[in-house]
């Protein structure tokens, strides 16, 4: 069983290398959250479950660190604030709970990623409504199976429908975005 996980998720990483879209949807993702810090903006990003700590995840590596010993980039990941979640969900309902926090905080110079292996979670759709109302560039990290989202902003589909080998590599996307950016940014850093 150990060999043939690890093996699985060898694949789902080979399908991502050999396929040229997905990795220019990639560099797009690094690219844009590049031009939204270099005008002031900050990343945003929000999932569930597994994508919730995936979201922190990669919001930490940009505020802390990902390889440089470098100055802080701005990020944040939504529904951090349990007060803040509470409230929203026990007034608005759960599936506001994102998009109600994205709504005070998010300008048209963020970049909002959203995290989301079905890519039909209702809260994650409507907190993509709002980042639209409010012209924030948005990125769906999602798996291969058709979702609701797709006609709302660009969608990355891992090539797999298992969440785990989803949610890999939904950190390893996530990773290589936070190294361009670093790179890119800090270009003179020594």
């Amino acid at each position: 069983m150990i060999k043939k996980e690890i093996q699985d998720s060898i694949e789902v990483k080979h399908k991502i290398l050999n396929d040229n879209n997905l990795i220019k949807q990639i560099e797009n993702i690094a690219n844009e959250c590049l031009k939204s810090l270099i005008n002031g903006g900050k990343i945003i990003l929000a999932g569930n479950g597994g994508s919730f700590a995936d979201a922190q995840h990669i919001s930490a590596e940009f505020t802390s660190r990902y390889i440089l010993d470098r100055d802080s980039l701005p990020s944040i990941c939504l529904g951090t604030n349990n007060s803040a979640i509470s409230a929203i969900a026990n007034d608005y309902g759960y599936d506001k709970v994102f998009s109600r926090e994205l709504s005070s905080i998010g300008n048209q110079d963020d970049i909002f990623i959203a995290i989301t292996t079905s890519g039909n979670s209702k809260n994650i759709i409507e907190a993509i409504k709002v980042a639209n109302q409010k012209k924030i560039k948005t990125f769906v990290l999602t798996g291969e199976a058709p979702v609701a989202v797709s006609d709302l902003c660009e969608c990355v589909n891992v090539p797999s429908r298992v969440t785990g080998r989803i949610q890999e590599s939904h950190i390893l996307i996530g990773h290589i975005v936070c190294g361009i950016v670093e790179r890119d940014f800090f270009k003179d850093f020594k």
